[in-house]
């Protein structure tokens, strides 16, 4: 009995083959840049650890001063509140926008158009000054009729009201137009099979509509959260008493400005941390089954 050997193939490439003998090129450029960038975090270490205008000892006997907790706990307040507003007149003005109804479309590019158009700071001056052009507020018929409620401005617009007006309806533009995006990244033949299945137009967003476009909505919703917990700094020029204002009133009285400041970002730094993670697991739950799973290789 014979046995035929089949020889076996030769290994590519070679030792001898073009493409044993290409080399990648040094990367000069990569290497210089992780050295410049050692360099620089060195330096900042340094800095850190011996320079005395930081003054640790300041900023860890006020990390945790009443006066900064008070404010952090007015700054998460005020942030969770504002995105509530702006995620409901978000929702609102984006379904007005996508109307068919010629007023109501309007209605919502006026909106969207002058609260994004006019800077929060001059919106949130603007509501804390409302009396200066309303002494008083009131419910009832225009024009002269009689009035069923009646309030004083400089009582119903306080610094919270203010900051809650100012920062809510300019972050309903802008969350409208998030919400608006993500509703038209689904297709228009979810919504026809939808209605062929005879569900009703609210059950079509509820169910259909709204769960697909959460994947577009969530993270520019979880920026958008992020900057808000930055943008409450600036509810301090109407004298709320946030993070900012609260070591703002500290340093005025001790004139230790620089240790009062690293307090502030330090909270801040926290802060955005902890929502950044809580946005990593709420995008990993809405973009189940919409992006490809690392498998293990597959075994033959």
């Amino acid at each position: 009995m014979t046995t035929n050997v089949v020889p076996s193939a030769p290994e590519w490439p070679g030792s001898h083959s073009p493409a044993e003998r290409i080399v990648d090129p040094p990367h000069w450029g990569r290497w210089f840049a992780l050295a410049a960038v050692v360099v620089g975090l060195a330096w900042i270490a340094w800095q850190l650890i011996t320079n005395p205008g930081f003054q640790w000892d300041i900023v860890g006997r006020y990390l945790f001063d009443p006066i900064v907790l008070r404010g952090v706990a007015m700054t998460i307040q005020l942030t969770v509140l504002v995105m509530a507003i702006g995620v409901v007149v978000g929702v609102v003005v984006a379904l007005m926008r996508m109307s068919r109804d010629p007023l109501l479309n309007f209605c919502a590019h006026g909106f969207v158009w002058f609260f994004r158009g006019t800077p929060v700071l001059v919106q949130l001056v603007f509501w804390y000054n409302l009396a200066a052009l309303f002494p008083q507020l009131s419910l009832g018929i225009p024009f002269g009729g009689p009035k069923f409620f009646e309030v004083s401005a400089t009582a119903a617009i306080s610094s919270f009201t203010a900051a809650l007006l100012g920062l809510g309806l300019n972050e309903g533009a802008y969350m409208a137009e998030i919400i608006r995006a993500g509703l038209l990244s689904v297709d228009a033949g979810q919504t026809e099979a939808s209605k062929a299945l005879g569900h009703r137009p609210w059950q079509t967003f509820r169910v259909i509509v709204l769960p697909q476009a959460m994947k577009a909505i969530v993270p520019p919703t979880g920026n958008q959260f992020i900057g808000m917990l930055k943008y409450t700094s600036l509810a301090s020029v109407v004298a709320l008493h946030e993070l900012m204002h609260s070591v703002e009133t500290i340093y005025s009285r001790t004139y230790e400005t620089m240790p009062l400041l690293i307090v502030a970002a330090l909270w801040y730094l926290f802060m955005v941390s902890a929502l950044s993670v809580v946005q990593h697991f709420i995008e990993r739950h809405y973009l189940k089954g919409w992006q490809a799973e690392v498998h293990a290789p597959l075994q033959a």
